[in-house]
C-alpha cells in the first residue's frame, strides 16, 4: 500500500499547486520570411504552454502578421488564443524589433495594457515590453527582452534591470528572453540579491552552424529570472527542436534559439 499511497500523495502534491507554463523563443527574423509550414511547425511546438513570450519579431511589414498567422494556427489546435504586439523598439543605432506575447485564454487572463519600458529607452537599445497576466486570482508580469549582441557588450544595458524592480514595487516581474549573457555573469549579481533566480544554470540555448562530436549548442544566452519569495519553480528546461532535423542548416530556418520554458506556481 505504501507505493500507492505516495503515488497518489505525488499526484494530488502535483495538482494542488497553481501552475503555469511560460515558453519564451527568440524566433530569428520571424515575419514574412517564414513559410506555412514554418509557422505550422512552430505552432506545433508551443501549443502545450499558456502564455509565450516572442522576441525578434521584424518590426516593418511582415513582423505583426507572421504573430497573428502563428495565432491563428494555434487557434486550430483545439484551444484558444490571443496576442498583443509592442510597438517597434526605440533604437535608432541598432536594430529595431517588435516583442509579442500570445497567451490561452483558458488559462490565463490578460490585465491591463501591455507597454515598452520608457525610463530607460536611452540606455536600453532594445527596451523590454511588459504584461500583465492573472492566473486563477494570482497576478504576474512578463518582462520580455532582446539585448543587443555580446560583441556590443550586453551588460551595459543589463546593468540597469537592478532598478526595474523599485520602479514596479507592486508588481511581481519575471524577465524573460534573450540577454546575449550567460547568468553567471556579474551583471546579474544584483538581481540574484534582492532574491531573483535564472530559471536555467550553464544550460546552452542558441545554435552553433553546425553540430561538432553531436554537440549543436553555442551559448548561454536565453534565460528567465523570478523573485524565489514570489514565485516557485517546478520545472524548467529547454526545447531541442533541431533535433528534428537532418542538419542545423535547416533547423536554423526556424530559429538560431532553442525554446526556453519554465513551469511554476505563484506563492
Amino acid at each position: 500500500m505504501k507505493p500507492l499511497f505516495s503515488l497518489l500523495f505525488l499526484f494530488l502534491a502535483t495538482f494542488a499547486f497553481a501552475q503555469t507554463k511560460i515558453l519564451s523563443w527568440n524566433i530569428a527574423n520571424f515575419g514574412k520570411s517564414k513559410s506555412e509550414e514554418t509557422i505550422t511547425y512552430i505552432a506545433k511546438t508551443l501549443k502545450d504552454y499558456d502564455i509565450i513570450a516572442i522576441q525578434e519579431v521584424v518590426a516593418g511589414y511582415g513582423g505583426p502578421q507572421a504573430v497573428a498567422r502563428l495565432t491563428d494556427e494555434l487557434n486550430r489546435k483545439g484551444a484558444k488564443w490571443e496576442y498583443v504586439i509592442s510597438d517597434p523598439t526605440s533604437s535608432s543605432a541598432y536594430k529595431t524589433e517588435r516583442y509579442a506575447f500570445i497567451w490561452k485564454t483558458s488559462k490565463v487572463k490578460k490585465i491591463g495594457k501591455a507597454w515598452l519600458e520608457k525610463k530607460y529607452h536611452l540606455e536600453i537599445e532594445r527596451e523590454p515590453y511588459y504584461c500583465t497576466f492573472q492566473y486563477e486570482n494570482k497576478q504576474f508580469t512578463l518582462v520580455n527582452f532582446h539585448a543587443i549582441t555580446k560583441k556590443m557588450q550586453p551588460e551595459t544595458e543589463i546593468k540597469y534591470f537592478k532598478f526595474l524592480p523599485d520602479e514596479y514595487p507592486t508588481l511581481n516581474l519575471i524577465f524573460a528572453g534573450d540577454f546575449n549573457c550567460p547568468q553567471s555573469h556579474s551583471v546579474f549579481n544584483s538581481l540574484k540579491k534582492m532574491g531573483f533566480q535564472s530559471i536555467l544554470v550553464n544550460q546552452k540555448t542558441s545554435l552553433k552552424q553546425e553540430c561538432k562530436k553531436e554537440i549543436c549548442l553555442a551559448s548561454e544566452f536565453d534565460n528567465m529570472y523570478y523573485k524565489t519569495s514570489k514565485t516557485t519553480l517546478l520545472n524548467s528546461g529547454i526545447i531541442p527542436f533541431y533535433k528534428n532535423f537532418s542538419t542545423l542548416k535547416e533547423a536554423r530556418k526556424i530559429s538560431d534559439h532553442v525554446p526556453i520554458w519554465f513551469e511554476f506556481s505563484l506563492n
